[in-house]
């Protein structure tokens, strides 16, 4: 199954700042689990919508350079509210530093006023066929159907 975690991109400034909205619906499939009669976004949801606003910023900062964005490393990282049905999860991502395929943030997550989850993340960049010449075409498919999906998500006229 795959999440599409961030509906919206509100704020963006390529090479320094994100800031994005994760509507939480009761349609969601995980909040019948999570938990019976007391639905709440999962912490690990809250994780990997900083991860995906994360990834936006990346690919608009290189120019959707990369076709893979992963999670490396997830420091200091606090859950302090829930998030409910109806409410919505507003991410804040700052970069801190950029290496060769990596990028550092200080990340933040609220909800009504009130933080609700903050870390630093490390993400890792970069394409398939880095390691394997063969899956260009893949990176390119990627590439391209992630740009159309970040139209969809980005509604400023430039960058």
């Amino acid at each position: 199954m795959r999440f599409s975690l961030v509906d919206r991109i509100v704020a963006l400034t390529p090479g320094e700042s994100i800031t994005a909205i994760k509507n939480l619906s009761s349609a969601e499939e995980y909040l019948a689990d999570h938990f019976p009669g007391f639905a709440v976004m999962p912490g690990v949801m809250m994780v990997e919508t900083l991860v995906q606003a994360g990834g936006w910023l990346i690919r608009a900062t290189d120019d959707f350079k990369d076709s893979v964005v992963l999670l490396k490393q997830a420091r200091a990282l606090k859950f302090n509210n829930f998030v409910r049905p109806g409410q919505k999860l507003i991410v804040n991502l700052a970069i801190q530093s950029r290496g060769d395929g990596e990028t550092t943030f200080k990340a933040t997550g609220e909800v009504e006023g009130a933080n609700a989850v903050s870390a630093r993340l490390t993400l890792s960049h970069f394409n398939l066929a880095e390691k394997n010449p063969a899956l260009a075409s893949s990176d390119a498919t990627r590439v391209e159907a992630l740009r159309r999906q970040f139209t969809e998500i980005w509604q400023s006229q430039s960058l």
